[in-house]
């Protein structure tokens, strides 16, 4: 089954994300079969990251707060998150998601 995760980032991103950057992207490499899309959001292509967006692919969504919660940025209090379902239009167009 596909969902999305949406995040905001709360007051504490700028420090998380300079201590735990690196563990995040580790971690979303870890999971890239499940995570298989992710990224930051922006209100402008200059502007700072103000939250983000994941396209999972998993069994249920037990298992998207279990992948979410475990995220470092989770961990260290610098996100909250919406979870979705997501069905794609014009599934032939990229076979992988």
């Amino acid at each position: 089954m596909r969902w999305i995760a949406i995040f905001t980032d709360t007051p504490a991103m700028l420090a998380v994300r300079a201590q735990w950057g690196n563990a995040h992207l580790a971690y979303l490499d870890q999971h890239r079969d499940e995570i298989v899309l992710a990224g930051g959001c922006r209100h402008s292509p200059e502007g700072d990251y103000v939250g983000g967006l994941w396209i999972l692919d998993v069994p249920d969504r037990a298992r998207v707060v279990q992948l979410v919660e475990q995220d470092p940025y989770f961990i260290y209090g610098a996100r909250q998150y919406e979870l979705r379902t997501w069905g794609k239009a014009f599934a032939d167009r990229v076979e992988q998601l």
